[in-house]
């Protein structure tokens, strides 16, 4: 896995580093104020299938039908295809569940994350019995060689990149020309004013409880059709959007929740890009 990487070549400014700590700071806050995380090693190689802590179980619902779904439409489809183990970068790899997962089914992955958290950063990955690589590191400056990856996957991240252009240009750069890129987990609205109001809704909360807006990177925040139309358009790519499988509990549930904050609440499809 090793040989993937090489020397930075970021020309990252003094201004977006400053930016970039500042996120990974109050990023830490926050999530360690909410509780994410845990001692015991057993709730990481139970994700996302079960929170042992029982914290944030709904969020771990949805990412576990998220991966479900990449699995078996797209995972499985790409191993019968290529017959050996795929070179994958998880880009936003966190605490490192997606990139065990992948592991364990014999991949060469590479987990990319700003953040080496002991709890809920790459530092979490003493916890697992399958290996691959952590590398400390932002998705739009990746040290990763061009054209070596068979798979990225913006791994619940995406929607924290200040411009989805430049961040789907370096994972394209990184990957094959016959790669797979992956969304999982960014918030996806029908319409542009729902996700604003989301925004404004969390920057609010954020301020009452923590004293900042979090949002240093000033990042897109949230995909809509429209935005992965124009995605499409500057870098030649055909996307799917995959919905995972719900209950009909979760969509009176969905409604409800539309309802009571009187607009359209996220979804969270599985959103698949190939160069056309």
């Amino acid at each position: 896995m090793a040989d993937t990487l090489c020397t930075s070549t970021s020309t990252s400014s003094p201004e977006r580093d400053g930016a970039l700590g500042r996120f990974a700071r109050e990023y830490r806050t926050v999530r360690k104020a909410e509780g994410w995380g845990s001692a015991d090693g057993a709730y990481y190689r139970a994700l996302p299938y079960h929170d042992l802590t029982h914290r944030f179980e709904r969020i771990w619902r949805i990412r576990t039908r998220s991966f479900e779904t990449f699995v078996d439409r797209i995972l499985r489809p790409l191993e019968d295809r290529f017959s050996r183990p795929l070179m994958i970068l998880d880009l936003g790899g966190g605490n490192g569940w997606l990139s065990y997962r992948l592991a364990q089914r014999g991949h060469l992955v590479t987990a990319i994350d700003l953040t080496l958290d002991p709890l809920d950063g790459l530092g979490a990955i003493r916890h697992y019995d399958a290996r691959f690589l952590p590398v400390q590191a932002e998705f739009d400056h990746l040290p990763i060689r061009d054209s070596v990856a068979d798979l990225a996957i913006f791994n619940a991240s995406l929607h924290y990149s200040p411009n989805y252009v430049d961040s789907i240009g370096e994972a394209l750069r990184a990957t094959r020309p016959e790669a797979t890129l992956a969304v999982l987990d960014s918030p996806f609205y029908g319409q542009a004013a729902s996700g604003q109001r989301m925004v404004r809704d969390r920057q609010h909360r954020f301020l009452a409880a923590y004293g900042f807006t979090s949002d240093s990177l000033q990042a897109e925040h949230f995909l809509t059709r429209t935005r992965l139309d124009e995605i499409a358009q500057a870098h030649g790519i055909h996307w799917r959007i995959l919905p995972p499988r719900t209950t009909l509990r979760g969509r009176i549930g969905r409604r409800v929740m539309n309802l009571r904050l009187r607009r359209e609440t996220a979804e969270f499809p599985v959103i698949i890009g190939t160069r056309a």
